[in-house]
């Protein structure tokens, strides 16, 4: 998504920076001393496949409502390079990352940081499925399509996790342009170019990224201390994230609304909109009203920040489903 502070300390280029106060160095040689053990589910925990579920569904949707038709064997063939892909990307992410990891209760076990896969060959796996992917997608489909693929797979590696991640606390914001790429892909597969309707769901991913991630990181934002990485409650407080988290389901509302507003989508995508937008904003009036103490930390353990992160998933999945059936029955 999306996912910033001050450089690790490791073996790759680029990473000599101090980390942020209290977080512990890279122990790179603890990492690759390590003798993997690593079996089937390891392999694919490594592409993140919870994650990939959201991108393949927003990308399938964008081939759903692109005008023109694409031979069915050659849409199994992009929905899997668009998979194959954000996995690439994961596994990257993973590899980069794996010094942060290990400092982290929800991803210590990961393949990397707990010793079953050696950082190399997570590399190497990342870069081969993300090199394939693409050349994959331009013989299946379109040159258009191969290159906003290889740039979703770029922009989520290199911007997101590569620069931001660590450097400022703007991270989900700017870096969620990464999760945004899918439909765009999926509208390019099958037409060979660009249009307002698939931007604009490129949009609605942009400025869903934020809340639904400050909700996650709200009570997660012990495991983000302790590893350095500066998401906006470690750099700005809980009560200013907060705040921010009902600013931007503001913001998405008026955005979710735009593809009705400009006759791109009919009134059952716009009923849908409007009800799931209202639904988001109450959510982030209750996180932004959850009860406090003099610091802005929750008394409720977040419990409001938890509803709020499950119900921006089932947004974004209804809501893209929105789009598919106005379409259709239009």
């Amino acid at each position: 998504m999306n996912e910033i502070a001050s450089q690790a300390l490791a073996e790759t280029g680029g990473r000599n920076a101090p980390l942020l106060d209290g977080a512990a160095p890279h122990a790179p040689d603890l990492l690759s001393a390590t003798t993997p053990s690593s079996s089937v589910s390891d392999w694919i925990a490594l592409l993140k496949p919870r994650v990939v579920m959201l991108v393949v569904f927003t990308g399938w949707i964008g081939m759903v409502i692109a005008p023109g038709h694409l031979h069915p064997v050659l849409a199994a063939t992009a929905i899997l390079c668009i998979t194959v892909a954000a996995g690439a990307a994961g596994a990257i992410n993973m590899w980069y990352d794996r010094d942060i990891d290990i400092l982290m209760r929800r991803t210590r076990n990961r393949p990397i940081p707990a010793g079953r896969i050696a950082p190399g060959e997570a590399l190497g796996f990342g870069v081969f499925l993300a090199v394939a992917s693409v050349l994959v997608m331009a013989l299946a489909t379109n040159v258009v399509a191969a290159l906003v693929l290889a740039a979703s797979i770029g922009f989520y590696v290199f911007i997101y996790t590569m620069w931001l991640k660590r450097r400022t606390a703007q991270n989900i914001v700017i870096g969620g342009a990464a999760g945004a790429f899918p439909p765009v892909i999926g509208w390019a597969a099958v037409t060979g170019g660009l249009d307002v309707l698939p931007l604009l769901m490129f949009a609605i991913v942009f400025f869903w990224t934020p809340p639904h991630f400050w909700a996650l990181s709200l009570w997660a934002h012990a495991d983000y201390a302790r590893a350095g990485v500066p998401m906006l409650p470690v750099v700005a407080g809980a009560r200013e994230t907060r705040r921010q988290i009902f600013l931007y389901t503001l913001v998405l509302l008026a955005v979710s609304l735009a593809p009705w507003a400009l006759g791109l989508v009919g009134l059952i995508y716009g009923a849908v909109a409007l009800a799931l937008g209202l639904g988001f904003v109450a959510c982030s009036w209750r996180v932004l009203r959850d009860e406090q103490d003099a610091t802005g930390v929750s008394r409720t353990n977040d419990a409001p920040a938890r509803a709020a992160f499950k119900f921006s998933i089932a947004y974004l999945f209804i809501l893209f489903a929105a789009v598919a059936a106005d379409r259709l029955v239009g």
